[in-house]
C-alpha cells in the first residue's frame, strides 16, 4: 500500500483506539488522517511550522499536535476545526501524548526536560528531570500513573510516578502495562520487562534512521516511522515485517 499524503519527513505516527486510522505528523507542516484499510487521506490540519508529534484523544474525537515552535494546538476531528493554541516559553517540543482519561498532555522538550500540563488550560502541573539530553518520546502507562520518557541520545528510557514526580525505574542500553518497547539509533526495535528491567527481545530493522515506534492497542503489532517517509507495520512476537507504507515525495 502506498500513501501519497506528505511530501517531506514523516516525524510521528499513531494509531486509532479502533485500529481504524492513523494520524502522522509531517516536517511538511501538516498532520493526515488516513484510513488504515484503503490508505485513503481523510483529513488535514495545515500548521505554520513543522509537526514533530500529533496524537489522538483517548475518545478519537481531538487531536493534539507539537510544533517546532514550541506551539500546541488541539483539532477537533469532527469539523477539521482547531480548538485551542496554547503558546508558551518552551523550546522544540519533540513528543506529545494524552493520558488516558484525556485530562493531561506530557510533553518531550528539547531541553532535556519532561511536562506534565493540564488540557484545559495549558498550565504547566509538573516538571520531570532526569535526561541529559533531548527527550524524544514520552507516554502515560495505560492506568494513567506512570510516565515513560527516553532519549535516543543518552540511551536512558526512564519510568515515573505521576502523582509525586519520582524516578521509578530507568532503563540503560539502547505498552500494555507490563512491556516497553523502544527504538534507536542502531536500527533495533527492543521490548522491555518492567518489573525486572531485563531485555526481552531485539530485532534490528533494514530502514533509515527510526524516528518513532508505538504499540497497537493489541500489543501484537509494532507501527515504526522513518526518515526514509515509510510506516512500517511488524508482528511483535516474530519480529517479521507485515506491512510497509510508503509515503511518495
Amino acid at each position: 500500500m502506498v500513501l501519497q499524503v506528505h511530501n517531506d519527513i514523516v516525524n510521528s505516527v499513531t494509531f486509532s483506539a479502533d485500529n481504524r486510522k492513523i494520524v502522522s505528523a509531517s516536517d511538511d507542516h501538516t498532520v493526515q488522517i488516513c484510513d488504515v484499510a484503503s490508505g485513503k487521506q481523510l483529513q488535514i490540519f495545515i500548521h505554520t511550522d513543522r509537526v514533530f508529534a500529533a496524537r489522538f484523544s483517548p475518545d478519537g474525537n481531538t487531536i493534539v499536535s507539537c510544533l517546532c515552535d514550541g506551539t500546541i494546538r488541539l483539532w477537533d476531528i469532527n469539523t477539521g476545526t482547531e480548538i485551542m493554541k496554547l503558546e508558551n516559553d518552551y523550546n522544540k517540543i519533540l513528543d506529545i501524548h494524552f493520558s488516558p482519561d484525556g485530562r493531561y498532555i506530557v510533553l518531550g522538550l528539547q531541553d532535556n526536560t519532561i511536562r506534565l500540563c493540564d488540557v484545559n488550560s495549558g498550565i504547566e502541573i509538573k516538571q520531570l528531570l532526569g535526561h541529559s539530553t533531548s527527550v524524544s518520546n514520552t507516554k502515560f502507562s495505560p492506568n494513567g500513573k506512570m510516565i515513560l520518557s527516553s532519549s535516543s541520545i543518552d540511551k536512558i528510557i526512564n519510568l515515573w510516578n505521576v502523582e509525586s514526580g519520582e524516578r521509578l525505574k530507568q532503563f540503560k542500553g539502547h505498552s500494555n502495562g507490563k512491556f516497553i518497547i523502544s527504538c534507536s539509533f542502531d536500527m533495533t526495535i527492543r521490548i522491555w520487562d518492567i518489573e525486572t528491567e531485563r531485555e526481552i527481545k531485539i530485532f534490528k530493522i533494514n530502514s533509515n534512521y527510526l524516528k518513532d515506534i508505538k504499540y497497537l492497542p493489541n500489543n501484537q503489532i509494532i507501527a515504526s516511522c522513518s526518515n526514509d517517509n515509510t510506516i512500517q507495520l511488524w508482528n511483535a512476537k516474530s519480529g517479521n515485517e507485515i506491512k510497509k507504507l510508503k509515503f511518495i515525495l
